[in-house]
């Protein structure tokens, strides 16, 4: 038989003897092994095993080898493409694994690290808006009162012209504090911190009291047990409800814009007479501007200026308040004021950070 490199199949494919077969096979692993990422080995595939590659076209001359010789071509030509399917695998498993782990170091989180950077804060809206109200009034040169949330029922109730049978002192209104003969009650109102400021300042008196109140309410889209008020007062002579109703007037501008005002509908409080219900004009609610009962107001009544030791002959006064909570809710759009206690900052942080 004659030797494998002496044997021409063909002049238009390559004759098939063992240098050719193995510079194809040396040419395609030294492509394979010098192959940087899976695009270039894709690339060296496409080279050195695709149709037109030399150990293709090898393959393809084995059509017109003699039946004799196709065996032993056959075995040397396979082989050869064994070697360099193998070699493909073995480099594609390697820069698969070496991409991979690339990915994972460069994605790579470490758990026990500190932060980079800290999570900016929020303050809480309430606490926000009652501040704000305070600023308002403090510019206009008032006080800002405080007192004690666990008060005693007479500076509650009697001090302000509650009758002993008024609903608000039943115990399906007000919590009361046991034992019930100490009189003590957690505040229905800040009304109490008035009375205080009239007993304990020099007349005239001009405060703001905000703070929080408690209540027996549901707890629902629209109520608290525990929530927030502003009440304001003021003791002076002459003082008259032109002057409540300026007051008014620029504090809902102030919070609302330029174009808020406020009304007053009747209606009758303990504590003030005459008494109306407070309506804002909120020029930019959110489905167009309305009117929006927005709390009480009313002139002193005497009864609570005598409780105080102030003679209404000679002094008068105004007096108001209203929910901060219910004042957040049309100011800013909220629909369920239980968002405002139940604690998730997300909500909180809608309102930003401001010192």
């Amino acid at each position: 038989m004659p030797p494998v490199e002496s044997i021409l199949v063909s002049e238009e494919v390559p004759q098939i003897t063992p240098e050719a077969v193995s510079e194809a096979v040396d040419a395609a692993l030294a492509a394979i092994a010098s192959a940087g990422d899976t695009a270039q080995l894709k690339a060296a595939r496409a080279a050195h095993t695709a149709e037109g590659s030399t150990l293709a076209r090898l393959n393809a001359s084995m059509r017109q080898v003699a039946p004799e010789h196709k065996a032993e071509f056959g075995k040397l030509v396979g082989q050869a493409r064994g070697r360099v399917n193998q070699a493909l695998a073995a480099r594609e498993a390697e820069l698969e694994e070496a991409e991979t782990a690339a990915r994972l170091e460069a994605e790579r989180v470490d758990i026990t690290a500190v932060a980079s950077r800290a999570r900016t804060g929020a303050r809480f809206p309430i606490s926000l808006l009652q501040e704000e109200i305070a600023d308002i009034f403090v510019g206009m040169g008032w006080e800002v009162a405080e007192g004690p949330e666990l008060e005693h029922e007479w500076f509650n109730f009697d001090a302000l012209n509650f009758d002993e049978d008024h609903p608000a002192r039943q115990e399906q209104d007000t919590f009361y504090v046991a034992p019930a003969s100490r009189h003590l009650v957690m505040r229905t109102h800040t009304s109490p911190v008035q009375v205080r400021s009239m007993l304990d300042r020099e007349l005239p008196v001009y405060v703001v009291c905000p703070g929080r109140v408690y209540r027996t309410d549901e707890f629902d889209a629209t109520h608290l047990p525990v929530f927030t008020q502003v009440e304001g007062l003021v003791v002076d002579k002459g003082i008259t409800m032109a002057n409540l109703k300026g007051t008014l007037d620029h504090f809902a501008k102030v919070l609302f814009g330029p174009e808020a005002r406020t009304r007053f509908r009747t209606n009758f409080f303990p504590f003030t007479e005459p008494s109306a219900e407070l309506d804002l004009w909120h020029p930019t609610f959110k489905g167009g501007a309305r009117w929006i009962e927005w709390g009480g107001c009313g002139m002193v009544n005497p009864n609570v200026l005598r409780a105080a030791g102030i003679d209404p002959e000679v002094y008068s006064g105004f007096a108001f308040g209203m929910g901060i909570e219910r004042t957040l809710m049309f100011r800013s759009d909220v629909q369920d004021m239980r968002d405002m206690a139940e604690g998730d900052v997300r909500f909180s942080e809608q309102f930003g950070m401001v010192v």
